[in-house]
């Protein structure tokens, strides 16, 4: 059924349409109130008395790909109770139309509030001029700094995180509320101090889902004494297979020892792998120069005062991390190996046609890298000696040894083989992260402590003694449905939001952008 089309329903409710004109680009309507009566906004006394009218603009949502402006014909009351100190008031509009002294309607400065939060200042403004709703970059973030309510809900769930704000110089911290999937508010830095203090204030939480550094624990420990700490499952799953190549990497000499490759021919090297030879040789001298005073007792500060070198390397030679001779650089076939494996399985094992398909499909690189491809692929499938003359990274070696048997070519096979048979504590240190692995996947702790003693005579001990200091934590993250992740997907929004102001959003700004969007 058709109604008929009332010029005052194109307006806000509770104003009725008087006249409408054009007045260059813009419409401009005019209003006034519907009612006959005012409420004092001081006693809420009603008023019929009108001592005057005056006239605002008032910008509303676009029509007709014109700027829409409301000339209101407000008008003045005076006030009759006697108690009362305002003897004259403006009159109100109903809530959620026109807030008093403001320049835009309700239902415009919504939009203009959602815009501030999905693009910011500048983008924004050039966002709403071609939307007809011309707003200045700096009226956007003060109408998102002044709309933010952060959330009033009672918390038992928590998870907490830093983040930050310049990578290596200044960090902040993320509180999250787990249950209703939220960001509860931003604090100015990761100072235990600063995460007690808030903590104190809100007693009701029973469950704090934190990281595995040692700060938030502390401040939870002191703040909630009663309530529960849950490790990061992703944290401790990443740390373990950490430990397992901090341990690939203190048994790089037995690794080269048993494959043969304590020698290599500087005759059989490319002129890149003579440069990266060379360089091991000279990282070698300095390594047993390192090694020789740390064999006769002096402490790692007293060795980096005599050779000069960073305090990070001497512990790395020390600890037995540094004895790669060739590391791994990326290539610009990396993206393009799953074709090309097909294509060689199908049987093409030319590198020129390799590379003619290849450029087909938008590689850019030259022949030769395609050449030196094939030449290293048909060199894999002879499993023999020379290949293992080459030996692979501390990081290509964990990963050999912690993919199926399947996934790997006949070299690997055999240099994996190899190093199983002759590094048996290796083997040890994998099967111990891997039981690990297995406890968190299938949520079961009974063999927790157990697992600990095992591990802390082991090359993982170091993970292990980590996790004994934070067994409770462990426990909980074991059996407990919470964790971390949905903090570090708010990170992820946050750095999103930052990035998009140009790394210069104040923290309140981030907060209130990141609390009103959802």
């Amino acid at each position: 059924m058709q109604q008929a089309l009332h010029r005052s329903s194109l307006v806000p409710r509770g104003f009725v349409v008087e006249s409408a004109y054009y007045e260059g680009d813009k419409a401009i309507v005019v209003v006034g109130a519907s009612g006959s009566v005012g409420l004092c906004p001081s006693c809420g006394t009603v008023s019929r008395r009108v001592h005057s009218r005056y006239r605002r603009r008032v910008t509303d949502l676009p029509l007709s790909g014109r700027i829409v402006q409301l000339l209101v014909i407000a008008r003045r009351f005076r006030c009759d109770a006697v108690l009362c100190g305002r003897q004259i008031f403006t009159e109100r509009f109903a809530e959620g139309v026109l807030a008093p002294s403001a320049r835009r309607t309700a239902r415009l400065d919504s939009i203009v509030h959602h815009l501030g939060l999905a693009l910011g200042g500048r983008p924004a403004a050039g966002f709403a001029k071609r939307l007809m709703l011309p707003v200045s970059k700096d009226t956007l973030l003060r109408v998102v700094r002044r709309r933010s309510r952060p959330p009033t809900d009672p918390l038992k769930v928590i998870g907490i995180d830093d983040w930050a704000w310049r990578r290596n110089h200044r960090y902040a911290s993320i509180i999250c509320n787990l249950e209703r999937r939220r960001v509860v508010t931003l604090l100015p830095d990761r100072e235990p101090a600063t995460a007690q203090a808030w903590l104190s204030a809100h007693p009701t939480i029973a469950i704090v889902a934190r990281d595995r550094g040692g700060g938030y624990g502390e401040a939870a420990a002191k703040a909630l004494p009663h309530a529960v700490q849950v490790a990061d499952r992703w944290h401790l799953m990443e740390n373990a297979s950490r430990a397992f190549l901090d341990a690939v990497r203190k048994s790089m000499r037995q690794i080269r020892t048993v494959i043969g490759a304590t020698t290599i021919n500087p005759k059989l090297l490319t002129a890149a792998e003579r440069l990266q030879y060379e360089g091991y040789l000279r990282r070698e001298e300095t390594n047993a120069a390192i090694l020789a005073l740390s064999k006769n007792g002096i402490p790692i500060k007293q060795i980096v005062r005599q050779t000069g070198h960073s305090r990070k390397l001497v512990r790395q030679v020390v600890r037995g991390e540094r004895h790669d001779v060739f590391r791994t650089r990326q290539s610009s076939l990396d993206l393009h190996l799953p074709w090309l494996d097909e294509q060689w399985a199908s049987g093409c094992r030319n590198g020129a046609e390799l590379w003619r398909r290849l450029t087909g499909r938008g590689f850019r690189g030259s022949l030769r890298v395609i050449s030196e491809w094939a030449t290293r692929r048909r060199r894999a499938e002879r499993a023999d000696t020379q290949n293992l003359q080459r030996i692979p990274s501390a990081r290509t070696i964990a990963r050999l040894m912690t993919i199926g048997r399947d996934s790997l070519t006949k070299a690997e096979t055999v240099t994996v083989v190899a190093i199983e048979a002759g590094v048996p504590t290796l083997v040890e240190a994998r099967e111990i992260i891997a039981e690990f692995h297995m406890m968190i996947r299938r949520k079961i702790e009974v063999g927790l402590m157990t697992w600990i003693e095992r591990a802390r005579a082991s090359l993982v001990a170091s993970f292990a003694s980590g996790v004994a200091k934070d067994e409770a934590a462990v426990r909980a993250a074991i059996t407990s449905p919470w964790s971390n992740g949905q903090t570090e997907g708010q990170i992820t929004r946050l750095k999103l939001v930052k990035r998009q102001m140009y790394g210069r959003g104040k923290i309140d700004l981030l907060q209130a952008r990141l609390i009103g969007a959802e």
